[in-house]
């Protein structure tokens, strides 16, 4: 006879382990997306070491973060359709491959070029593996629950804002910048050996023909959706890019407050991304409309009373999280304009998000530059974000009309 606890169900082992199977599988693809975030996060809080390292200014440095964007953008696309054949789990493996050494490579580097061009490499990856990421978490979650997939893929990502990136930026203070990739080369290993071993070797996640992938990208809903998310989610990279400087110079506390003002806007977006998971499956613009609203608030207040940090401390917490709660509502909708294409809709997401980067940390270095002062990237961001939000309206207000025309 069989007894059964009155708080928890029997479950045969067989169930058993397959849960367990499809928890360390989701977990091998968050380590993987936490050795991106890190890397890329990283970047921008050790900034100022590597700009008085290599003898640049902090807006000319601005140009290597930059750099890992466009390779984003750039990679995002063509690294998914030269790949479309391939098993989504071979893809990851050599996707993380490629990671490891840019990040080397970065570690390397000897002046701003040379980390521009390591920093390009080390961007490629990142679109096409959340694209193929969340291929495998749809699969593992099962269908109709494309937003908590995507979130969950992004999970590592936020959580690399919380850990890796202040602890990427407490390492680059204690012992060096390079020293920094260095780690994130070695993380990003361990990564792929979570992938080797736990994502599942099946048909299933085989790969579609270039053409079917191709056919995604004649539609103009996609790019709208693309045109929304690269400006709107810009302002989170207006703020995240020059928050080491705003910390020291604006708020003037010491260096060793940058890795907490870093974990607050990685709790926000971790908090965010949790929410705007739940929001994306049940609503088709919701979270892009709450998301961009709310952040315009916070970014107001921010832009005024920024150098108070009873201000800066709680508006680096609701900016992240304001923004998250956006994102995976925006790749739902990339995968209901065109489900035929899921990994290059889903690398087409974070192609967007990383014209965003550029297009934030652009703004923004352009109006510091200007000599308008750090918290003039704020401004610069929220300018983004409400052309963002306009365009959504004006789009959400065209496909009404059209449906009552119909």
């Amino acid at each position: 006879m069989t007894i059964i606890s009155e708080d928890r169900a029997f479950v045969p082992a067989s169930a058993d382990s397959d849960a367990r199977s499809q928890r360390l599988t989701l977990l091998a693809l968050a380590l993987g997306s936490f050795a991106i975030g890190t890397s890329e996060f990283a970047s921008m809080g050790i900034i100022q070491l590597f700009s008085d390292s290599l003898g640049i200014s902090v807006p000319d440095a601005t140009n290597a973060i930059t750099a890992y964007a466009f390779g984003v953008v750039l990679g995002a696309p063509l690294v998914t359709l030269a790949a479309a054949r391939l098993n989504r789990r071979t893809l990851l493996l050599g996707l993380m491959a490629l990671f490891i050494a840019g990040n080397v490579l970065s570690a390397l580097a000897s002046d701003l070029g040379l980390l521009m061009l390591a920093r390009f490499i080390s961007g490629l990856p990142q679109g096409a593996y959340f694209g193929a990421g969340a291929v495998v978490a749809s699969y593992i979650v099962g269908p109709g629950q494309a937003g908590k997939a995507f979130a969950i893929v992004m999970t590592g990502l936020t959580v690399a804002t919380i850990v890796g990136s202040p602890l990427a930026t407490f390492l680059g203070q204690t012992i060096g910048w390079r020293e920094t990739y260095l780690a994130v080369a070695a993380f990003s290993l361990l990564s792929f050996g979570a992938i080797w071993q736990w994502v599942p070797r099946t048909r299933a996640l085989d790969g579609v023909p270039v053409i079917q992938e191709l056919s995604s990208l004649r539609k103009g809903s996609v790019w709208g959706v693309m045109l929304v998310a690269a400006l709107g989610v810009a302002s989170i990279f207006a703020v995240y890019t020059f928050i080491a400087p705003m910390v020291t110079e604006t708020v003037r506390l010491a260096p060793e407050m940058i890795p907490v003002a870093l974990a607050l806007f990685g709790i926000g977006m971790t908090a965010g991304n949790i929410y705007g998971g739940k929001l994306a499956d049940r609503y088709p613009a919701r979270g892009i409309v709450i998301g961009f609203g709310s952040a315009l608030v916070i970014m107001a207040i921010l832009a005024v009373g920024g150098s108070n940090p009873l201000v800066f401390f709680p508006a680096m917490f609701g900016v992240g999280a304001a923004m998250m709660a956006a994102i995976p509502t925006i790749q739902v909708r990339l995968t209901r304009f065109a489900p035929e294409a899921p990994s290059l809709m889903g690398a087409m997401n974070l192609a967007a998000l990383n014209v965003a980067n550029a297009v934030g940390a652009w703004a923004g270095g352009i109006t510091i530059a200007a000599g308008y002062g750090l918290l003039s990237a704020v401004w610069a961001g929220f300018a983004l974000t409400l052309i963002g939000l306009v365009i959504l309206g004006l789009s959400l207000v065209n496909f009404k009309m059209k449906r009552r025309a119909s």
